[in-house]
């Protein structure tokens, strides 16, 4: 591999083909131009969860779009670039498709990478910390096999429209997020806080998430650092890390 290649990037909740996305063209081209143009310095690349807005493989077939994004991910990868894709609450469907055709690793849940000699634990942001009930359980029957296959017996023309309204529905009746800190109560600090507490000789520099939609760059205790990658449908936001430093940035508009 090159030696210009010496960045890692990472981001988050692309939410492709999201209904309330006004161009959804122009939002997945923005996202291919800005991968095509980190392609010849980028080492590895993380998506951190809710890249699709929804997916679902049946065992023969999987739904259409997202081709352009798709091939701009495996030019990355045949080119040499490894690209790690963690499973998020709206794409956590992803079976041997994504990986298969497109060569990358797929995580569900907490991924530990040393990355240039640092420790980094990413998550899409969902999974970690105290969840109330109803999520808790709504989580655990998304991830049940029963209750996958039983969907998977539903026509897709049934169950993409609703999920598509669903996500929709959700959007539009909540409110967007404006914090810029967490408090040290928030699940997300209080989980680094404890990860590190837990593993003292292997204690991590950086925290990742997605799924607030926040953009938070934040100090925690014993030098660690906690970073929520905010989005890429509003801010179109991401991080990169050089091999010493991480910091944020901003895709083009094209």
């Amino acid at each position: 591999m090159s030696d210009q290649r010496k960045y890692t990037y990472f981001l988050s909740d692309l939410h492709l083909g999201a209904s309330y996305i006004t161009d959804s063209r122009a939002h997945e081209r923005r996202i291919v131009a800005w991968l095509r143009s980190i392609a010849s310095e980028a080492r590895e690349v993380y998506l951190l969860g809710d890249v699709l807005d929804y997916w679902y493989e049946y065992r023969e077939v999987v739904p259409k779009g997202y081709v352009r994004f798709f091939g701009a991910l495996a030019d990355l990868t045949d080119s040499g670039v490894k690209v790690t894709w963690l499973k998020g609450n709206h794409d956590i469907w992803i079976f041997d498709y994504i990986p298969s055709e497109l060569g990358v690793e797929v995580v569900d849940g907490l991924c530990e990478r040393m990355i240039d000699g640092h420790r980094f634990v990413m998550e899409h942001g969902d999974g970690v910390g105290e969840m109330d009930t109803s999520f808790r359980m709504l989580r655990s029957t998304f991830r049940n096999s029963t209750c996958q296959k039983l969907f998977s017996g539903i026509h897709p023309r049934w169950t993409i429209p609703f999920a598509h309204r669903w996500s929709a529905h959700s959007r539009m009746n909540g409110t967007e997020p404006t914090e810029s800190h967490l408090d040290e109560n928030d699940p997300l600090v209080r989980f680094c806080i404890d990860y590190n507490l837990a593993h003292p000789q292997h204690r991590a520099e950086y925290f990742l998430f997605g799924h607030r939609h926040l953009l938070i760059d934040q100090p925690l205790a014993n030098g660690a650092r906690m970073v929520v990658l905010g989005d890429c449908f509003r801010q179109f936001s991401f991080a990169r890390f050089d091999g010493s430093r991480l910091t944020l940035g901003y895709m083009p508009t094209i």
